[in-house]
């Protein structure tokens, strides 16, 4: 299955001004943006759009305002970030939705190759809503579109679907390289094949799971979604973070997992403590044992072997999610060794390796790995299933994936 889409060569950018529909939803702290990942993969796009005299208007939501102005989710807070990473000076438009008369009047005013950022998207509710009225207003402010928000393209949002009807489209280049990544490494990966899934809840990724144990070889779970499969199998798991209601789930993703060949590969030992804050005193614990007052907060070094021996044996691995709470010392271990170890294989070019999720790209970071991996890509929800394509709404066929084709579902960040 070949997926095809328009790329940004193909849209004649002079003197156009550009809806640049970009993933802007980073990590803030004391006003300042944290984690610049994904603003890093918009700056090809940016700098091709101003290198044709064209003015980068970049669309984004941030956070979860709930369809109302909210000074905390402004997006004037990240435009200091873009114009680091650009090296271009970058405005703020300060858009009001419901009439952007203001805003086009800002657009027009201001000279060929501006960057300018509109307002989050999501002080109005017709951008969750996928209003045409609201897409139509977005459209105005504009003559071209590009889609350069992957991680944010399995929504059907105003911003991301009807918006894309109704200008000529295109996908951006960090679109691009996700599309390509896809077809190279989960779209047609070479078996064997592990998939690496961590984070805390079964329940968020039920889909996920069950179509991965249908596609691979091994499915390694860890994170606090482990716990809930040990419970499941009738471990003891004391104070953990654990869905106790979604035993029966569990067992049904590992009795579909038995009947599709797909190994299971759960932690056989865990750190514990008794309380969650970095640097508090532990022990190591097989997963028969497990202190009834304890959390299990990483995996212990015997699941890391058993984790590394289901890597050597892979061709291609796919990962979303750490293993652990890496956020803090000590119980960064786990995940840190298996990303480390990954890197390892993926640079002796024994290995495919592709990742995925905020989680993922932040724990690869801190890893110190993050360019070591195959492709490693910002999206969460949006990462892809193993199925060679996104979910697409409104496309013309299965085989079709396009930069303004969305899934029919919409999942909250």
């Amino acid at each position: 299955m070949t997926a095809t889409f328009k790329t940004l060569d193909e849209l004649d950018l002079t003197n156009k001004r550009v809806l640049l529909r970009a993933d802007l939803n980073v990590p803030v702290a004391d006003g300042k943006v944290s984690d610049a990942t994904r603003i890093e993969r918009l700056v090809p796009t940016i700098r091709e759009i101003v290198k044709h005299d064209g003015k980068a208007i970049l669309l984004s939501h941030f956070g979860r305002p709930k369809g109302k102005v909210d000074p905390e989710f402004s997006l004037e807070q990240v435009c200091a970030a873009i114009a680091n990473e650009t090296g271009h000076p970058v405005g703020f438009v300060a858009t009001d939705w419901n009439d952007v008369s203001a805003a086009k009047q800002a657009i027009d005013d201001a000279p060929a190759g501006s960057v300018l950022v509109l307002e989050n998207t999501r002080f109005h509710p017709g951008e969750e809503a996928n209003n045409p009225e609201l897409a139509q207003r977005m459209a105005s402010l504009g003559d071209v579109y590009v889609n350069d928000a992957f991680s944010a393209a399995h929504r059907a949002h105003a911003s991301t679907e009807a918006l894309a009807h109704l200008l000529p489209a295109a996908a951006g280049t960090a679109m691009q390289a996700e599309l390509e990544a896809l077809e190279a490494g989960p779209g047609k990966p070479k078996k064997p094949v592990i998939a690496i899934v961590g984070g805390a809840k079964v329940s968020s990724k039920i889909d996920l799971l069950e179509n991965l144990v249908t596609k691979v070889d091994g499915l390694v779970i860890g994170g606090g979604m482990a716990n809930t499969f040990l419970h499941a199998r009738g471990h003891g798991v004391g104070k953990s973070l654990a869905e106790k209601d979604s035993a029966e789930t569990a067992l049904r993703i590992m009795d579909k997992a038995d009947k599709a060949s797909c190994a299971i590969i759960l932690p056989i030992d865990a750190v514990v403590a008794r309380h969650f804050k970095a640097d508090a005193p532990t022990r190591l614990y097989g997963v028969d044992a497990i202190d009834p007052d304890g959390m299990i907060l990483d995996i212990g070094p015997s699941s890391v072997e058993r984790i590394k021996g289901a890597i050597d044996e892979a061709h291609t691995i796919v990962w979303n999610g750490p293993m652990g709470a890496f956020e803090m010392n000590p119980f960064d271990a786990g995940t840190v060794a298996i990303a480390k170890y990954a890197a390892e294989r993926t640079h002796a070019g024994k290995l495919i390796s592709v990742a995925g999720g905020g989680d993922t790209v932040a724990a690869l970071a801190h890893a110190g790995v993050k360019d070591a991996f195959t492709y490693v890509s910002t999206a969460g929800g949006a990462f892809p299933r193993m199925d060679g394509r996104q979910a697409p709404a409104g496309c013309r066929s299965a085989e079709e994936v396009r930069p303004d084709c969305t899934s029919e579902r919409s999942h909250q960040p």
